[in-house]
């Protein structure tokens, strides 16, 4: 069975990306309004109405904004953790949802789903009790994180042997140290719970790359301390370093900010 699967939109300003595989489709993260998200859909052939479950990595707005719309709209499940639940719902950050869409996942377990299998797993950032997700269908695995501040080694296994990868490359060292931010906001970036940088992302990449790996996709970029093509670079240039044929073993991709990217099949 193929898995069909694109990004929506990667960014501060939203996150979101689509996976499809047989009678299963899910969307991992919400963070445009439900509009966009539903006319992201739309211009590559998918109906929000079919969406089997929507699932979230952790509270920060640019990850849940359109949750909670899409889950009374389409009256679909969201799955979060109990610590992503235990804000969502102190705060009434997505408004009243029922209480059979109130799933509550938990990191290292599978949530099977008709065609499809999605688990999460725990990254360091700084939100109460983040993950990423791993998607797995017919022999098929597509990794997802796209907010953790360092690689621990359990975070990293999870991208190992993965189809598809889609990963944060947040920022450009030189740029953040040297830009505009506050030093409280730049610690906080910088910090082993804040965002991957560029070089850090490289990094990782060449150290968990295996041949089964087709595609690669660099999310969640910074709009003021990085721009798509020093992202994509440093990352090819780490990797290639590393023996790695970027370009013709892999595909090395930047996740746009604001438009969805092709649907990929694998």
């Amino acid at each position: 069975m193929t898995v069909n699967f694109c990004t929506i939109a990667s960014g501060s300003s939203g996150n979101s990306a689509f996976f499809a595989a047989g009678r299963t489709k899910i969307l991992i993260d919400a963070g445009l309004s439900g509009r966009a998200i539903e006319q992201a859909l739309a211009m590559r052939g998918a109906n929000p109405r079919e969406l089997s479950a929507i699932f979230v990595t952790h509270e920060h707005s640019d990850h849940i904004q359109g949750a909670g719309v899409l889950s009374r709209r389409y009256d679909v499940p969201l799955y979060m953790t109990a610590g992503t639940w235990g804000y969502v719902s102190h705060y009434k950050a997505l408004g009243k949802l029922a209480e059979k869409n109130r799933v509550t996942a938990l990191p290292g377990v599978p949530v099977v789903l008709a065609d499809m299998a999605v688990t999460p797993f725990s990254v360091p950032h700084d939100a109460n009790d983040p993950v990423g997700y791993v998607v797995e269908c017919g022999g098929r695995k597509i990794a997802i994180a796209t907010d953790f501040g360092h690689a621990s080694p359990e975070t990293a296994g999870h991208f190992f042997g993965a189809d598809v990868i889609i990963i944060e490359s947040n920022h450009d060292l030189n740029m953040l140290n040297n830009g505009p931010y506050p030093a409280h906001l730049k610690r906080r970036i910088l910090s082993n719970t804040g965002h991957l940088s560029n070089v850090a992302c490289g990094r990782l990449l060449a150290d968990i790359y295996s041949p089964k790996t087709r595609h690669i996709f660099l999310a969640h970029l910074s709009a003021d301390n990085n721009h798509p093509a020093l992202a994509f670079q440093t990352v090819h240039d780490i990797m290639t370093a590393g023996g790695i044929n970027v370009g013709g073993d892999v595909g090395l991709y930047v996740a746009e900010r604001h438009r969805p990217s092709v649907m990929m099949e694998i």
